[in-house]
């Protein structure tokens, strides 16, 4: 199992997709490879287990106990994860192998990989980020939901700027592909004037997950209503340009103009 193939596969996990590429890097040279037989107990209910497990090969069933049995509750498969989670104490049910079981393990000293300090940079601190930086970035509020803000300084005439929603909504469908795909081609609606003083709420559809094309609908969302969508289409690209704004490149060139 090759190191980019394990962040190729990382890339498509739903929980990491929002994390910076330097983040995927580590989490891909640090994660150990476990293998379970049918029937096994992957993590049995209030034990911490190893740490938070990925599920590379296989399936596994999530069960929770009742009259001391266990009952069926969902079933897991590639791509998805399970275990400790920061801030709870032991896993609260049973996972059970279903067929042969491939997990990819992060151990729980290095929990601290998936909260960096941006989705863009594992070390960058939002202070130390261009005007530019920190438009683009937003906070994840869940898989698949970001929030963004209008700064000071942000261009406006009352209302905010179309370029905002645009590049808010282009990092949040950025953060939910696997980073060896690039943007193709974008589609944008302005529906209504949005409030400057009021976060946007970012929900990212995934239309489409292909081997080398996926599609992203994003609806930006203020008091309850949608005021903007954009459509994006990801093509894979062997030398994907990954991450260029945590790079500072783009965004100081901006800034610079």
């Amino acid at each position: 199992m090759n190191t980019e193939a394990v962040i190729e596969f990382l890339g498509n996990v739903p929980l990491l997709q929002r994390l910076p590429s330097s983040s995927l890097k580590k989490i891909a040279e640090l994660v150990t490879v476990k293998h379970y037989d049918r029937g096994d107990n992957v993590v049995r209910e209030g034990e911490d287990g190893d740490g938070i497990y990925f599920i590379w090969d296989g399936e596994a069933e999530v069960c929770y106990q009742a009259d001391e049995e266990n009952r069926p509750e969902f079933q897991l498969r590639r791509y998805d994860y399970f275990g400790h989670v920061i801030g709870t104490s032991g896993q609260p049910t049973d996972v059970i192998a279903l067929s042969k079981l491939t997990c990819l393990v992060l151990p729980h000293k290095y929990h601290d990989l998936l909260q960096p300090k941006s989705i863009w940079s594992a070390d960058k601190t939002l202070e130390t980020c261009s005007v530019v930086e920190q438009i683009l970035q937003l906070k994840p509020l869940d898989v698949d939901i970001f929030q963004g803000i209008t700064l000071p300084e942000t261009p406006n005439f009352g209302k905010v700027f179309g370029g905002q929603f645009i590049g808010q909504a282009m990092a949040a469908a950025a953060k939910t592909v696997d980073c060896l795909k690039i943007v193709h081609s974008i589609h944008a609606c302005f529906i209504l004037a949005g409030d400057l003083d009021m976060p946007i709420i970012y929900q990212v559809h995934r239309l489409r997950d292909g081997n080398s094309f996926a599609t992203r609908r994003v609806d930006a969302i203020q008091n309850g209503s949608t005021v903007f969508t954009l459509l994006a289409s990801f093509q894979f690209s062997p030398k994907p340009l990954i991450d260029a704004v945590a790079a500072g490149e783009l965004a100081s060139s901006f800034d610079q103009t």
